[in-house]
């Protein structure tokens, strides 16, 4: 588990010197693992109309639903990974 989450922490630092923007679903998955990986499960109220990226931050994450911490680092990790 310690190789992962440094791995994953690697990961998260590499995430904010990427050379190009990634495109909004992939920024929002970005988000989601994120989330998922070091919160768990949301447990947020659903953001109202008004608040559009809000209400797609929210759908990204509650999306993984039961998907394990260590499940949504790896996948994180392959998803920075594939962005170089």
């Amino acid at each position: 588990m310690s190789d992962l989450k440094t791995r994953f922490e690697a990961a998260v630092a590499q995430s904010k010197t990427l050379t190009q923007r990634p495109p909004n679903t992939t920024l929002l998955q970005i988000y989601g693992l994120y989330k998922q990986a070091t919160q768990g499960d949301n447990g947020d109220k659903k953001p109202g109309f008004g608040d559009m990226v809000g209400r797609a931050k929210w759908e990204a994450w509650n999306g993984l639903k039961g998907t394990p911490a260590e499940d949504a680092m790896q996948r994180y990790i392959e998803l920075i990974d594939s962005l170089e």
